[in-house]
């Protein structure tokens, strides 16, 4: 009996880091300093697969964090924090859309520095995205963030730089926006991305 359970805790540490070795670590390097995430492309291979592609074809390049969503101004329900980037419009009906994984399929959930898409309505995420800032299970399925219920498509998580996620977050946000959802969100300087490069 205690064979049996020291091997099935050997096999479940073995199996996390059979994961974790294949995971593909990227840097974004922005004026605020480096932010490195590990995107799980075994959990995750749509969504992942899809950022990576984005990312090797020098499409993020240039990219920036536009947008920071925070207790005090957001206007959801339930109130999250975050910081969103991508290439705003800049890319539209260039980048094709890509099927929804919600975290009840792939397990990542929307915590502390995950990084997840943003999206309308479901399997409309390109190549915009979001980071975490604690845990906002609000984003999960099953949760009333968006009224279908299906959540957000996270797919890895930051491991060095969430200091700079933070910075970013406090930074002020009264730019233009044609929106009031997104009023007092916008950054009044975004946050050049210059690169984002695998590391792995």
């Amino acid at each position: 009996m205690i064979r049996t359970a020291t091997t099935f805790i050997l096999a479940i540490v073995l199996g996390s880091v059979a994961i974790a070795d294949n995971n593909v670590r990227i840097v974004m390097s922005t004026s605020e300093g480096d932010i490195a995430v590990d995107l799980y492309v075994d959990q995750a291979p749509i969504t992942a697969g899809n950022f990576l592609k984005l990312v090797d074809s020098g499409v993020m390049d240039g990219s920036s964090f536009y947008r920071v969503v925070t207790y005090d101004n957001d206007k959801g329900s339930p109130k999250i924090e975050v910081i969103q980037g991508g290439r705003g419009d800049a890319l539209e009906g260039e980048i094709d859309a890509i099927d929804h994984e919600t975290t009840e399929q792939t397990g990542i959930l929307h915590t502390d520095g995950v990084i997840s898409m943003a999206r309308g309505g479901v399997g409309t995420a390109t190549s915009e995205f979001f980071i975490v800032i604690g845990d906002q299970r609000g984003l999960d399925h099953g949760q009333a963030r968006n009224s279908d219920m299906q959540g957000f498509a996270a797919f890895g998580k930051v491991v060095s730089g969430m200091d700079i996620v933070r910075t970013i977050q406090g930074l002020p946000a009264d730019g233009p926006t044609d929106s009031d959802y997104t009023k007092g969100q916008i950054l009044t300087e975004p946050v050049v991305i210059s690169t984002m490069r695998r590391t792995n």
